[in-house]
């Protein structure tokens, strides 16, 4: 395994998308190596995932910091630090991380982070994007919804697309139909999206 280029996934929830990361490196699909999962709530399951495959993890409390008296920056400095001088990654993945990240935080690499969004560019940009996405369907305002990963920047959402994939909403939807189908999305994209930037890394 050595020589892969590194990998630390930033997770809040379940990791799903941790799992799809870790399965297309486990078959092949992806060409690099998770060193580490790091999550901002310590009963994310994900952080089960990532013991599961040997991969170590980290995580950091906001709370904690605010309870301190120190500030959200603060605390987005001690998390990038620590995520650089203890794993060096090539690339950083945002798969559901549930925290905006401070331009303090951005600083501390090199524009090689990428995030997974639910929605298509200048669509639904932030939280809460696909149920948004199902309400603008049943008012007529759009036909169909997508997922992006792209590079994050400071604006939230706004960074330059890696890839994107429209995905359909159908007349008899449930919210939940929806969710699942672009999670499914999600899942493949994250990882094609992963393999496309770290194979643009190696062409800097």
């Amino acid at each position: 395994m050595s020589g892969l280029q590194t990998i630390v996934v930033l997770i809040s929830g379940s990791g799903t998308n941790l799992q799809a990361l870790i399965d297309a490196i486990q078959d092949g699909r992806l060409k690099g190596k998770i060193v580490g999962v790091v999550s901002n709530r310590k009963n994310a399951f994900g952080l089960e995932r990532a013991k599961r495959a040997g991969i170590p993890t980290a995580t950091f409390s906001l709370k904690q910091f605010k309870d301190q008296g120190k500030t959200r920056v603060d605390f987005d400095v001690h998390v990038a630090k620590t995520i650089q001088e203890e794993y060096r990654p090539d690339l950083v993945i945002l798969a559901g991380w549930m925290h905006i990240l401070s331009p303090e935080f951005l600083s501390y690499f090199n524009n090689n982070i990428m995030n997974l969004h639910p929605a298509l560019p200048g669509q639904f940009d932030g939280a809460h994007a696909i149920e948004r996405a199902f309400e603008a369907y049943q008012k007529g305002e759009i036909q169909h919804t997508g997922v992006m990963v792209h590079k994050v920047i400071p604006d939230v959402d706004r960074g330059e697309v890696i890839l994107k994939r429209e995905v359909p909403i159908e007349k008899e939807d449930t919210l939940q139909d929806l969710e699942d189908r672009i999670h499914k999305c999600e899942h493949e994209l994250i990882v094609q999206g992963a393999q496309i930037f770290l194979e643009s890394l190696l062409e800097k």
